[in-house]
């Protein structure tokens, strides 16, 4: 087994054979060339891991060869060589993009250690090629699932949009996938492989949030010992995700408004002006239109975010979409759990498509992760479903129907928090992270469905 392939380019034959002969004694795979013209040959017939290029070449020099490596093969590390070294021929050969520099005569150690150290970073970059694919997959538009006609209009959407500046507002009830079609968005853009940055605005005062926006200064504040990037500044080149917009104070909406309109922002604390070339997208489960009409949201920043809207149907509106999410969610969980794959017997999955889904794809995708890992048949069947879905205690629990509509939503939203602060053994900001929501919006669940503490959840 060979320990990778090499092209070595050099006009003096001497040095070309002898140090051929000994790369092949270490195991590579060495073809040899002598010149320019032969060395960019032998690249666009065979991909070679690195190529060692000596810089003065009888047809030309090996900056030629960087040059059409960089540009047709960039995967292709390449190291320059040359009997005739200068501070300023390694500093140019670095910037031309040159892996390394080396300088006549070799050290068989030295050049050893310069090729494993190529070899290292083209696997790098062929890991780092496998990430982005695997992020593609799971943060793409092959994440979201569904065949509903609203499901196929947004799909259109996101194509359309992903690739321009445009601002957009996603809006949506919690649980719809607002977060998942954000990442797509960026995901399918021109700035896929900068940083995509997501903040929950509803999770922050204003004071932090500001803070964690646009960062501080040193002694801006009480325990602001040293000075902090905001997420705009992170999200420089890439894009920004400000998730439950309509939660911002109005004097944080104004600071939103300036940054929309100019993309420039101070520090908290600060006086110097930073710019950034940020992709903003926003989204909220309320409606920005009444919220403008009732004087808690400015109407010029509704203007401004609302550029471009997409808008996610509840899942009990895409009642056709569920076998669909309830097999991939079936797969996903069955491969991160190590489970045996399963499927749902007709009555369960009657049951998944009767049921009102207050919680959305977010509790769908809760209940099967739930289904899977408590179920042990190999078909999961009424039994493997919380109560809510048609089996308590061996009665047959009434249908969404014969039943009051807030009886309908609280129930399974209660019984689905109460699963998950009890697997968090009651710890709310780990039970919040799990659920997809802020610990405000947790607490004030709570407190409306009576989960203040363990013992009032146990009693009832």
């Amino acid at each position: 087994m060979t320990r990778g392939a090499l092209l070595l380019v050099d006009d003096d034959r001497q040095v070309l054979h002898s140090m051929a002969d000994w790369l092949r004694d270490q195991g590579f795979d060495l073809d040899t060339a002598s010149g320019c013209a032969e060395a960019i040959a032998a690249t666009d017939e065979k991909p070679y891991d690195v190529v060692l290029a000596d810089i003065r070449l009888g047809d030309g020099d090996g900056f030629r060869v960087l040059g059409h490596c960089r540009q047709k093969h960039p995967d292709t590390q390449v190291i320059m060589i040359t009997g005739y070294g200068s501070v300023d021929s390694a500093v140019e050969a670095i910037r031309a993009g040159a892996f390394d520099f080396l300088t006549k005569p070799l050290i068989d150690e030295e050049l050893e250690i310069a090729i494993d150290r190529a070899f290292n970073q083209r696997r790098m970059v062929e890991e780092n090629t496998q990430l982005k694919a695997q992020l593609d997959m799971r943060f793409g538009m092959e994440n979201i699932v569904g065949n509903d006609h609203r499901m196929r209009r947004i799909y259109d959407m996101v194509d359309s949009v992903a690739d321009t500046k445009a601002t957009v507002l996603i809006t949506g009830e919690s649980g719809t996938g607002k977060s998942l079609v954000a990442r797509a968005i960026h995901r399918r853009s021109g700035r896929r492989d900068k940083p995509f940055v997501e903040v929950a605005c509803g999770a922050l005062p204003e004071t932090l949030l500001e803070s964690e926006l646009f960062g501080h200064t040193a002694g801006a504040f009480t325990g602001a010992t040293g000075e902090k990037m905001g997420k705009f500044m992170l999200a420089n080149g890439g894009t920004i995700f400000l998730d439950e917009v309509a939660t911002a104070s109005p004097g944080m909406q104004v600071k939103l408004l300036r940054i929309l309109q100019d993309f420039e922002f101070e520090q908290v604390g600060g006086t110097k002006t930073f710019s950034v070339d940020t992709r903003v997208i926003l989204a909220t489960n309320e409606d920005l239109g009444r919220a403008v009409a009732e004087g808690r949201f400015r109407q010029d920043l509704f203007y401004r975010v609302n550029v471009i809207n997409i808008e996610l149907p509840p899942l009990r509106e895409r009642l056709s979409d569920i076998p669909l999410l309830a097999e991939h969610f079936l797969k996903r969980v069955c491969e991160e759990s190590g489970k045996p794959a399963r499927q749902f017997n007709e009555q369960a999955m009657a049951a998944l498509q009767r049921f009102a889904w207050p919680g959305n794809v977010r509790e769908l995708q809760n209940v099967i992760e739930r289904a899977v890992l408590l179920g042990r048949g190999a078909t999961l069947g009424l039994e493997d479903l919380p109560p809510q879905f048609g089996v308590e205690g061996g009665v047959v629990v009434a249908p969404v129907g014969e039943r009051s509509l807030k009886d309908a939503l609280e129930a399974p939203e209660r019984q689905i928090i109460l699963d998950v602060l009890e697997m968090n053994n009651w710890n709310r900001h780990a039970t919040a992270e799990s659920l997809g929501i802020n610990r405000t919006t947790l607490y004030k669940k709570m407190k409306r469905l009576g989960l203040d503490e363990p013992r009032h959840a146990k009693s009832r």
